[in-house]
């Protein structure tokens, strides 16, 4: 049930008698309203309300939570971060700020606004189990294993901490340590996250078919856990099984639209068939729950090259190179613009770094990491 405020404490007056309504009574049905699940109508009513008491934090609050229950999350966060203006700390708005930009897809944003709560209220578990999902959303399993730990250390018993650490330890290549999570998961009984995680360890150790058993077992016991779809089409590429992995990707997508690894992988996927659109779709995506990604900025020039808009992918590429120098295939697709934007000289040089770049890496050289 949603959280309401005292909003019937605060002293309201009515308008005089001029045909008016009066707003403590416009406040009250909306108040009923909400409460009895007539969504439309409680939005109606607490706009109505904010027309007469713009400045009421209470009722700001109430039409976000009305708003989001129904999906329109991006409404309901120009409520909340209004309402958040009259009380910047309040922890139920920060809250239901912070959730209704995870639903959106905004998890970087989710992930911010949930780290500042978390310093607030350090106990509040919910808060925290938010936190290490939208950092493992992002990719940021370092933050994830820094921040559940300690917690882990001091209760083993919570089944959502240890799989969400033993994602992240696996992810990181901390084997020893996520298998000791996996086999604490696996005492409890066969599970979905049981099998989640050890596909992802065998995954990890390149044992693809094995994987595969794994992750369509998790998804035979819980075809609703977040990620097993995910995992399963990223195990079928590395076999070369194209059309499984791109029947997964979707499945995931159905289910977790804002998967960050689905996205881009689907997408190249849809490139490849030269539904440009579609993937470019899906990249934007992509980049609203990993802002930045280099991975999916990549995909974009790809996408805008193999589409003939050269300048975009011109400025794509070159702006990645700047960020990542050693980024091999960057290089060559920038070579490519310039040679079809008939600059020859600067596509000779695209390419002979490419090819230093290729004869470093295999030499054992150092090579950067792509973020």
């Amino acid at each position: 049930m949603a959280h309401f405020h005292a909003v019937m404490a605060v002293m309201l007056y009515c308008f005089a008698a001029n045909g008016q309504e009066n707003p403590e009574r416009i406040l009250q049905q909306a108040i009923a309203s909400h409460q009895a699940g007539q969504t439309e109508r409680a939005i109606s009513q607490y706009r109505a309300y904010l027309k007469l008491r713009p400045d009421s934090v209470d009722a700001r609050s109430n039409l976000g939570v009305v708003l989001a229950s129904t999906g329109r999350y991006r409404e309901a966060i120009t409520e909340y971060r209004e309402a958040l203006k009259g009380r910047p700390q309040d922890p139920h708005i920060r809250l239901n700020l912070s959730l209704a930009l995870y639903k959106l897809g905004e998890i970087s944003d989710a992930a911010a606004s949930l780290s500042a709560l978390h310093s607030a209220q350090p106990a509040d578990r919910q808060v925290m189990l938010l936190l290490a999902d939208c950092w493992l959303r992002q990719g940021e399993d370092r933050k994830v294993i820094d921040l559940l730990t300690p917690v882990e250390k001091l209760d083993q018993s919570d089944p959502a901490i240890a799989y969400l650490l033993g994602t992240a330890l696996l992810r990181n290549k901390q084997i020893d340590r996520g298998q000791l999570l996996i086999d604490r998961i696996l005492r409890n009984g066969d599970s979905a996250e049981a099998h989640l995680l050890l596909g992802t360890a065998k995954l990890n150790a390149r044992e693809s078919e094995a994987a595969i058993a794994d992750f369509e077992k998790a998804a035979q016991l819980n075809p609703q856990l977040p990620d097993v779809y995910s995992y399963l089409g990223r195990t079928h590429l590395q076999t070369g099984d194209t059309a499984a992995a791109r029947l997964a990707f979707q499945k995931e997508l159905e289910q977790n639209p804002n998967d960050f690894e689905s996205n881009l992988n689907l997408a190249v996927l849809l490139k490849q068939d030269q539904d440009y659109p579609g993937a470019i779709k899906l990249l934007d995506r992509a980049l609203r729950v990993r802002p930045g990604e280099m991975r999916a900025r990549f995909q974009v020039a790809a996408v805008n090259l193999a589409a003939g808009r050269l300048e975009q992918a011109l400025a794509g590429l070159e702006a990645i190179v700047k960020q990542a120098p050693q980024f091999v295939e960057a290089h060559i697709s920038l070579a490519a613009v310039y040679y079809r934007l008939q600059r020859k000289a600067d596509g000779d040089r695209e390419k002979a770094l490419a090819q230093k770049l290729t004869l470093q890496q295999r030499a054992g050289q150092s090579q950067e990491k792509i973020p």
